[in-house]
C-alpha cells in the first residue's frame, strides 16, 4: 500500500476504507503520535474478509494480551458520601496496542458479574391476596458475600473478539461488585455509569489504578469506537447507555433488554410478575443485584429501595405514574444515535418481545441503522455470530461492508437452526393485515370464531367463568371444558397461516366483584403439552380492567356493569401448520403471572361485543384459504 493511499489527518494515520467488499485487506488503524508506528507490513493488524473481522495469529494467544483493571470516575455520587463514584472497570486487549496499535471496543457492563442473592420464596413478595389489599412486605434477600479481592471482572467476549482486532472492556454497574454507588433499577446512574466508561475510552473522563487515588490512566491505545453488547439486564444498559446519545458509542446488540420497567413488572395496569420469577418487584431486583461495598449499603437501602422504589412501585393498584415513566426507555429513544441490532425471542415470557419489536418499530422511524433478528427460543439467544461481526466490523472499524444493504429483519422459523433465519424487508411481514374474528356460543366448551361482521353475529350472549388461579393456563386449554376459562376456536386449518405483529384484543365484560384480573391466550389445538417450540401457545397478554379508561388512575369495578377493555397482546411471528385450529382463551387469574386473590369472583363476557384482531399474513384472504374444507 503506498502512501497515496493512505489517509493523513494532524500527523496520525486514521482508518483507510476499502471499497471492495469480499476482499481481504489489511487496514491501518489510528496511531497515537508519540508512539511510533508499526510498519505496514506488521502482521499485528486488523485483517477482513466478506466484510468481517478474521482472527489474526498475532492477537490469538491469551498469554499475550494485556489485561489492566482500573476504575472511571463518573459524573454522579449515586451512595450519598459526597464524592462522585468510581466504576470498576477490567480491559483486555492485544500486546500490539502497546506498540502504538490502536483498536476499537467491545464493551459489556453488568450488576451480575459479582454474584446475586439467591432465590427463594422468603423473600419476594407473596402472591396470594386480594387484588385491593396492600401487599404483605416480605423478608429482605441474604447479603450477598462481597467480592473484594476479585479484580478481574470476566473474560466474556474475549475469545471471539480479542483475536479479532477488537479490545473488550467490561464494567460493573454501581452498586455492585467494585463499583462504587448504589443500584437504582433503571435510575439515571445506570446510563450515566457506561457513558463514564465510553468517555473514558474517548479522553473525557479520567480513569484510576484505585479505587481511591491512585494514577491516572489513559485509554491511549483506543480508537474511540465502542460497540455495547449484552443480554437481559446487561442489553437494557446497552439501549440505557445508547439513550445518553454519548458520542463514541458506535454501535449496539441489545439482545432480549428490558426496555420499560413498567412493561416488565406491570401489563396494562395489572400487577404482573415475569415469567420464572413470581414475586418479583423492583425492591426484589434491587436485592438481588445489591453486591457493592458493605460500608454503603444500609444507606442505599434507606434511600434508594425504601426511599424510591418501593414509594414508586405502587403493588396495590399497578397504575402508571411518574416513578415508572422516569425508568421508561421508551420515553428516551429519540436520544439514541447508535445502529442498533436487536435479537429476541418470540417466547421469551421473562422480558417478553415487546420490549425490542417496540423498539424496532420507534427507531425504524429515524435515519439510523437498524435490524431486527427474532428467533422462536425463549429468553437470549444471540444473533449468529456472522451478522454481530458484520455489524461491529461496519460500525467500529469502519469497514464499508454494506451491512446497511442486509435484510433488515431475520426471523428464524420453526424447527429451522438459529444460525439459518428467514430474511424479510420489514416487521411485522409486508404483507401481514388485521383480520377481525368473533366468537360465538359455546365458551364454556370450545366456541367458534368467525369473521362475521358485528351486526352478521349470533345475537348477543353472555358467557360467564370463575375465577381460580390453581387452574393453570395450561390446564385450561387442555380441557375440553371447563368453568374456569371461555375458548374460542377457528375450524382446523387446512392449510398453514402465517402470523406476524401484534395481536389485540377488545373484550366487553363485568364482575361481580370490584376488581378481577384478566387473562388472555392465543393457544393452538389440541393443545399437547409436547410440541416444540412452545408451539401449543402462541401468544398472550393480561390487563386489569379496571383501568380500562387509563393506565393512571385505576376505578373500582360497579359489580354487575359491563366495560370494554381493549388491549394488545404479546406480538408474534409463527407459521400455525394445517391440521391445527387458533383458539382465543379468556380467564381471569394466571397462575405464573398474576396475583392470586381467592378462587369464586365470576367473570361475565359479552361475546358479541367481543373480537380478536389477528395479524395475519395475507390478510383475510389468506385466513378464509387456511380454513377452507380440502
Amino acid at each position: 500500500m503506498s502512501d497515496a493511499a493512505e489517509q493523513r489527518s494532524g500527523g496520525r494515520r486514521v482508518p483507510c476504507r476499502s471499497p471492495w467488499r469480499g476482499t481481504a485487506w489489511l487496514c491501518l488503524l489510528a496511531l497515537a503520535p508519540d508512539v511510533p508506528a508499526a510498519g505496514i507490513d506488521d502482521p499485528a493488524q486488523p485483517v477482513f474478509a466478506d466484510g468481517q473481522a478474521q482472527v489474526v495469529e498475532a492477537f490469538a494467544d491469551p498469554k499475550e494480551w494485556v489485561r489492566e483493571v482500573l476504575w472511571v470516575e463518573a459524573e454522579f455520587d449515586s451512595d450519598g458520601d459526597g464524592r462522585k463514584d468510581r466504576l470498576h472497570v477490567d480491559v483486555t486487549r492485544p500486546k500490539a496496542t502497546e506498540r502504538g496499535l490502536k483498536l476499537p471496543v467491545i464493551y459489556e457492563t453488568s450488576p451480575y458479574f459479582s454474584g446475586v442473592a439467591p432465590s427463594d420464596s422468603k423473600w419476594v413478595w407473596d402472591p396470594r391476596h386480594e387484588l385491593d389489599e396492600r401487599h404483605r412486605p416480605h423478608d429482605p434477600a441474604p447479603e450477598i458475600a462481597y467480592a473484594e479481592k476479585k479484580l478481574r471482572i470476566s473474560d466474556d467476549l474475549c475469545g471471539e473478539w480479542v483475536p479479532r482486532g477488537f479490545a473488550v472492556v467490561h464494567s460493573e454497574s454501581p452498586g455492585t461488585g467494585l463499583s462504587d454507588g448504589a443500584p437504582t433499577c433503571g435510575g439515571a446512574n445506570e446510563s450515566l455509569g457506561p457513558k463514564a466508561v465510553i468517555d473514558w475510552l474517548n479522553g473525557r473522563a479520567r480513569g484510576f489504578d484505585k479505587r481511591s487515588g491512585g494514577k491516572e490512566l489513559k485509554a491511549y491505545w483506543c480508537t474511540g469506537k465502542v460497540g455495547m453488547i449484552g443480554t437481559s439486564y446487561n442489553g437494557t444498559l446497552c439501549l440505557a447507555a445508547a439513550t445518553t446519545g454519548v458520542e463514541g458509542l458506535a454501535a449496539i446488540i441489545p439482545v432480549a433488554p428490558n426496555t420499560s420497567y413498567y412493561r416488565y413488572y406491570r401489563a396494562n395496569g395489572l400487577v404482573r410478575h415475569p415469567g420464572g420469577w413470581m414475586g418479583e418487584d423492583m425492591d426484589v431486583l434491587y436485592e438481588f443485584i445489591r453486591s457493592g461495598d458493605p460500608k454503603r449499603r444500609e444507606w442505599a437501602d434507606r434511600n434508594i429501595r425504601d426511599g424510591e422504589l418501593l414509594k414508586g412501585i405502587d403493588r396495590r393498584t399497578g397504575d402508571w405514574n411518574e416513578f415508572w415513566a422516569a425508568r421508561d426507555y421508551w420515553l428516551q429513544l429519540a436520544t439514541v444515535k447508535a445502529p442498533t441490532l436487536l435479537a429476541h425471542g418470540l417466547n421469551d415470557w421473562n422480558v417478553m418481545p415487546s420490549h425490542s419489536t417496540h423498539v424496532w418499530q420507534e427507531l425504524k422511524k429515524r435515519d439510523l441503522p437498524v435490524q431486527l433478528y427474532l428467533h422462536q427460543g425463549g429468553h437470549g439467544g444471540d444473533p449468529p455470530f456472522a451478522m454481530k461481526n458484520r455489524w461491529f466490523t461496519r460500525w467500529l472499524h469502519e469497514v464499508e461492508n454494506e451491512v446497511e444493504d442486509d435484510p433488515r429483519v431475520r426471523v428464524v422459523r420453526e424447527r429451522a437452526p438459529p444460525d439459518q433465519p428467514t430474511a424479510y424487508a420489514d416487521w411485522p411481514h409486508p404483507e401481514s393485515a388485521p383480520v377481525l374474528l368473533r366468537p360465538t356460543a359455546g365458551g364454556g366448551e370450545i366456541g367458534g370464531l368467525t369473521l362475521q361482521p358485528a351486526a352478521a353475529a349470533v345475537k348477543p350472549v353472555e358467557e360467564t367463568l370463575t375465577d381460580n388461579f390453581e387452574v393453570a393456563g395450561a390446564e385450561l386449554a387442555k380441557e375440553e371444558r371447563s368453568p374456569h376459562r371461555l375458548l374460542y376456536a377457528l375450524p382446523e386449518f387446512t392449510a398453514p397461516l402465517h402470523l406476524s405483529g401484534t395481536p389485540r384484543v377488545r373484550i366487553q365484560l363485568a364482575c361481580d366483584a370490584k376488581a378481577t384480573n384478566l387473562s388472555v391466550w392465543l393457544v393452538a389445538l389440541p393443545w399437547t403439552g409436547d410440541r416444540d417450540l412452545n408451539a401449543d401457545l402462541i401468544t398472550r397478554g393480561w390487563a386489569d380492567p379496571r383501568n380500562h379508561a387509563s393506565l393512571e388512575q385505576e376505578e373500582p369495578l360497579v359489580p354487575g356493569r359491563f366495560y370494554d377493555v381493549a388491549f394488545e397482546l404479546e406480538p408474534d411471528d409463527q407459521i400455525i401448520p394445517a391440521g391445527q385450529r387458533l383458539a382465543l382463551m379468556i380467564f381471569a387469574s394466571d397462575k405464573d403471572f398474576t396475583l392470586w386473590p381467592k378462587a369464586g369472583t365470576k367473570v361475565t363476557v359479552q361475546i358479541a361485543a367481543t373480537s380478536l384482531e389477528l395479524p395475519v399474513v395475507g390478510g383475510q384472504t389468506a385466513l378464509e384459504a387456511a380454513i377452507a374444507p380440502r
